[in-house]
């Protein structure tokens, strides 16, 4: 199992969603505990169904999932036997991870899992030595680090057990205390799981969200996966969300995954356990344009050549022999001017339309350097119908 670059869909669920305000309620709104926890114990998502849910994933062409096993209100997704405070212990009475991991077997899906490190529920989950996220604690002053990591060991010793082959474990929130046996431990249950850099020491890939401009010269240096939500204010269901726009989304996709990362993109549930109309038509617009890329943006190894492109930015991968130009802010005109070519395209593809598109090479008025008797002559694809797709990023394949 690999860590190829993989656009795979991120999930926020839990007792939260019935609030429909934000997977962090209980401390932004400040909830008092008693409510909350209350409310988290009468959790009944009736109509939950993983199989729609993975096969939404398939859908939109995503190659894995990764859900919220524990978020930082600490309750907990699965049958934990380290608290009672687990969905086991709800009216739905379910192991819905174990049901959401036999879906991903079924259909070809792989799991990752998301695990928080803050704990705003356990005796002992609040970490003085992290800077983040510790404000929601239930009790601040009962500060056992050692504990805390036993009860985490449990739980991880748990998820990476019980719920069959795990691709990567997702650590939430540094804990800024270095630890090594608890990424050890992942490693011994699961030898071929890959582990971000959130988490007790060092991980294998980076894991920056929302937005980001961590690639080097268009490039990431490391194993990276970037990550954004539908929902411009929550990760998990909010009621009444902002939504973020097509090409805000497919931009940033198009963008990371030429540049080497993988993507998730993030759906929270509600409380009857189904991803909504309005979550599900905002990720299938992405989804719309991601699928008409026959899978450039995957597995593909980069291209450094300076082809001299004017006036637009771009990233160039190559997979399969032929060079992609991924124009990820869209292009400026209904052409693209190619300075540094070394030969004459065989045939040069509109990957949005599938369309074959016109090219010649030729001097170009706009670049012409009037000091010099014989002007370049460059490779000119023209009569590309921007406008039709100006909320998507371009691609143009070329096969030489």
């Amino acid at each position: 199992m690999n860590f190829d670059n993989k656009f795979g869909m991120f999930i926020h669920w839990g007792p939260y969603a019935a609030l429909g305000l934000h997977e962090q309620a209980l401390a932004r709104y400040n909830i008092p505990y008693t409510e909350y926890e209350a409310m988290a114990m009468q959790f009944n998502p009736t109509e939950y169904n993983p199989e729609e849910w993975v096969l939404l994933a398939k859908k939109c062409g995503m190659k894995y999932i990764c859900f919220t096993a524990k978020h930082h209100d600490g309750f907990c997704m699965w049958d934990t036997k380290a608290t009672d405070y687990n969905i086991m212990n709800t009216p739905y009475g379910k192991d819905v991870l174990k049901m959401l991991a036999d879906a991903c077997k079924k259909h070809g899906i792989l799991l990752s899992l998301y695990y928080s490190n803050p704990d705003w529920h356990y005796e002992y989950g609040y970490n003085p030595e992290s800077k983040s996220h510790q404000w929601g604690a239930k009790y601040k002053n009962q500060v056992n680090t050692v504990k805390l990591r036993e009860f985490i060991k449990a739980q991880i010793t748990e998820l990476l057990t019980n719920y069959g082959k795990i691709y990567t474990l997702f650590w939430d929130i540094p804990p800024c205390i270095y630890d090594p046996s608890l990424n050890e431990l992942a490693r011994k249950l699961q030898p071929d799981i890959y582990i971000n850099d959130r988490g007790w020491s060092e991980g294998d890939f980076s894991t920056p969200e929302r937005e980001y401009e961590a690639a080097n010269n268009g490039r990431f240096t490391r194993m990276t996966e970037a990550c954004n939500s539908v929902g411009a204010h929550s990760w998990g269901y909010r009621v009444g969300e902002d939504f973020y726009t097509k090409r805000h989304l497919c931009c940033a996709i198009d963008r990371y995954m030429s540049a080497g990362a993988s993507y998730l993109l993030n759906v929270g549930p509600d409380k009857k356990g189904v991803i909504t109309d309005d979550y599900c038509q905002n990720l299938l617009k992405v989804a719309d344009w991601y699928n008409r890329m026959d899978e450039c943006l995957e597995c593909h190894e980069a291209d450094d050549t300076d082809y001299g492109i004017k006036n637009n930015k771009y990233i160039a991968n190559i997979k399969n022999g032929k060079t992609y130009l991924h124009f990820y802010e869209g292009i400026m005109s209904n052409s693209v001017a190619i300075k540094n070519y070394t030969k004459v395209p065989k045939s040069v593809r509109f990957m949005n339309s599938g369309e074959s598109l016109h090219y010649n090479i030729i001097p170009l008025p706009e670049f012409m350097d009037m000091s010099k008797t014989t002007q370049d002559e460059l490779l000119h694809i023209y009569g590309i119908d921007a406008d039709k797709y100006a909320d998507e990023p371009i691609v143009i394949e070329i096969e030489w």
